[in-house]
């Protein structure tokens, strides 16, 4: 896809995100998976990490390659005509301009950037320039790239309160925003806490849907305004796989 055609799928997908209407994400992790998403109906297609980099023979968490993993996200790319957007980690340490272009020579029109690196919370101010650095390099490539900035405080944090944690991610996710990301995505947040979470952040919020938590309605009426299956998917058709599999056992 040309860049003013990425363009124009970037600024369709980012138009997704609505609170109380929210995009939900099926996430994919590779062309086959990604074919049925779009099968399904839904407008855009999202990758899953931990997905990607297991079917690839990795760990989760920075483990494979990032051109292994930006290879297997072109593949989905091209495997439907809609939005797509990639989990990249924590941006496999590449500068911000590299980290673009390897993402839109994917046909990738979004990214999750996490920040955490190696189980560690990153520093907010880092993070925040980080998070700027990329949406200007996305600028001067000329396709605005929806940017979902990852909020880890309750996947990474010990020791504190939820009170505190929902405190810290609205202050996260603030910064974030203010740095330039469309959307911002507190990670494992427990279901009690998407409400005030929502009112407490001034811009789309992102929630991870787990098969025992609230349905994507419900989410929805907490003003949700993006669902994200995660790795939930990969793994219920693995335990799927498992259980098939078992059955051929002599």
């Amino acid at each position: 896809m040309t860049a003013p055609g990425l363009a124009a799928a970037a600024a369709a997908f980012r138009a997704l995100h609505r609170p109380g209407n929210p995009v939900v994400l099926p996430n994919a992790w590779d062309a086959y998976s990604a074919r049925i998403v779009a099968e399904r109906g839904f407008p855009a297609v999202a990758t899953s990490s931990i997905a990607v980099a297991e079917s690839l023979g990795y760990r989760d968490g920075g483990g494979a390659p990032a051109e292994l993993m930006f290879a297997a996200a072109g593949r989905i790319a091209r495997a439907v005509d809609l939005p797509v957007t990639v989990d990249a980690e924590d941006g496999y340490g590449l500068p911000a301009a590299d980290l673009v272009a390897a993402l839109l020579a994917a046909g990738a029109v979004g990214a999750n950037v996490e920040d955490s690196t190696g189980g560690v919370l990153s520093d907010v101010d880092t993070q925040a320039a980080r998070l700027a650095g990329i949406r200007a390099a996305a600028v001067a490539a000329g396709v605005p790239l929806v940017l979902n900035a990852r909020i880890d405080v309750f996947l990474r944090s010990t020791g504190a309160d939820e009170a505190e944690l929902v405190d810290a991610a609205i202050a996260r996710a603030e910064r974030y925003l203010a740095a330039g990301a469309d959307c911002v995505y507190p990670i494992f947040c427990p279901p009690e806490t998407v409400s005030r979470l929502v009112a407490g952040i001034d811009g789309a919020v992102n929630v991870h849907w787990r098969p025992d938590g609230p349905s994507p309605a419900e989410l929805a009426e907490l003003g949700v305004a993006r669902i994200s299956a995660g790795g939930a998917l990969w793994r219920m058709a693995m335990d799927s796989y498992r259980n098939a599999v078992g059955r051929l056992v002599i």
